[in-house]
């Protein structure tokens, strides 16, 4: 009996040890739930969420990719999506234009339509994630405006995308 007391115990020591060199802090701050002074942001990295501001994640990370022949967002998109909805629904009267993009290959009318998919795909997750969608306009610009110029597969990646523009 002795014996399983003092298994028990190492296990609990054992426990508290890990927990205590956690590198998560544990207080409201750093869980997302305090954001206090950051405008709506990320009080975790402790930076300023302004879509205006350069230093700023939300103008930094404006540009989700595709997949060729694919208007399904990657997940690994998932929480750049994430990050602009948040702000945007804490900002209701902030607007926003989903520009769809497509790479050179491909008819016009095609590009058009795949691009205006990728505007919508990323649209309809933002909606989920709780934005109105009055805040939200979904265009396309089809191959009409290329990031990359080149004719390489990494061109063609850089213009398969969805663009997040902010309006003033």
């Amino acid at each position: 009996m002795s014996s399983r007391i003092a298994k028990s115990l190492t296990v609990v020591a054992f426990a508290a040890s890990l927990a205590a060199c956690s590198s998560v802090p544990l207080d409201e701050s750093a869980n997302g739930s305090g954001t206090a002074g950051t405008g709506g942001g990320s009080a975790s990295t402790g930076q300023v969420m302004d879509p205006f501001n350069p230093q700023s994640p939300l103008a930094q990370q404006r540009s989700v990719y595709f997949e060729f022949d694919s208007y399904t967002v990657p997940e690994q998109y998932r929480s750049l999506v994430e990050m602009h909805s948040s702000y945007l629904t804490s900002h209701a009267q902030q607007k926003i234009r989903i520009e769809g993009n497509a790479d050179a290959r491909g008819g016009a009318e095609y590009n058009l339509a795949l691009g205006q998919r990728r505007s919508d795909a990323v649209s309809r997750m933002m909606t989920l994630l709780g934005v109105n969608s009055n805040q939200i306009e979904a265009i396309s610009f089809g191959k009409e405006r290329p990031r990359a110029t080149g004719n390489t597969e990494a061109d063609y990646a850089e213009n398969r995308r969805a663009d997040i523009v902010y309006q003033r």
